[in-house]
């Protein structure tokens, strides 16, 4: 990295998630709020983009698996009964 740096070549270090949990500009600027799950309480971030003087982001729980499969089945058509044979099926949750 110093090398680059030196050569003036634009670079930049791989980080992962937890380097990216870590990022001591996420707190600084108060991205992280806590949200429910199924598993209980988790960090979540604000989406990416927010404007000055708006709306905070709508931050909901994580839903449990199959929470919204029927609802989300049904948008799309189909038939409780169709939906039914897919669970039983178990194409889905």
């Amino acid at each position: 990295m110093a090398r680059l740096e030196e050569a003036g070549i634009a670079c930049a270090r791989l980080r992962d998630v937890h380097d990216l949990a870590e990022q001591p500009q996420l707190a600084a600027r108060e991205r992280w709020r806590r949200v429910g799950s199924p598993a209980g309480p988790l960090r979540a971030l604000l989406p990416p983009l927010t404007l000055p003087g708006g709306e905070e982001a709508r931050m909901g729980g994580v839903p449990a698996l199959g929470q919204h499969t029927g609802a989300l089945l049904r948008a799309a058509g189909m038939t409780d009964g169709e939906s039914a044979a897919l669970r039983r099926d178990g194409a889905v949750a």
